[in-house]
């Protein structure tokens, strides 16, 4: 028999300070560091919903609207927004907030995929099936479906050498691209 849960369940709002440790060359939050507080909150909210230890599977869409400033509140609200068999995708949308004006400001959103693991046999195990109760729980969901197939797509593409494409195919595809062929 499935079972189902709430996203509400597991979906965790996470704040953290960000102090001049966590500062690049450029006095700006590292982006590095950002992606791993990221992989943090999408662990603890996959494990929370799995009821079992996680494993990050991949990254979609890590698109850095605005730097992270040292001295904001970092916050990232999270939630399951899909379940497949054995994996989720998390949803995450992260902000910063000046604790001095309140002023937010949206830095990125990303898609983690997590991946349930069964304690004994250390493989990829069945994750609850979530509970849809409202039209943004069914778009977040669907949104997922499309999430899932372009990264199946995008690790075909990457797996491929294009060794079967014509020299003409290759130049074809580089016409308004940044190079030239010197060979």
């Amino acid at each position: 028999m499935n079972k189902y849960k709430s996203i509400a369940d597991s979906e965790i709002i996470y704040t953290e300070l960000m102090v001049p440790h966590y500062a690049n060359f450029g006095g700006k939050v590292h982006g590095g560091r950002v992606l791993l507080i990221m992989d943090n909150v999408a662990f603890t909210v996959a494990t929370k919903h799995a009821e079992s230890y996680c494993v990050t599977a991949s990254v979609e869409g890590v698109d850095f609207l605005a730097p992270v400033e040292v001295g904001t509140l970092l916050i990232i609200k999270s939630r399951v927004n899909y379940t497949g068999n054995t994996s989720m995708i998390i949803g995450m949308r992260v902000e910063t907030q000046n604790p001095i004006t309140g002023e937010i400001l949206h830095t990125n959103s990303s898609y983690f995929t997590m991946v349930a693991i069964d304690s004994e046999t250390k493989k990829p195990k069945k994750t609850p099936g979530v509970l849809l109760t409202s039209d943004e729980e069914l778009r977040r969901f669907c949104e997922g479906i499309h999430i899932k197939s372009s990264a199946i797509a995008k690790r075909k593409l990457l797996k491929s050498d294009l060794a079967d494409h014509s020299r003409e195919k290759l130049d074809s595809m580089i016409l308004n691209e940044n190079c030239i062929i010197k060979f």
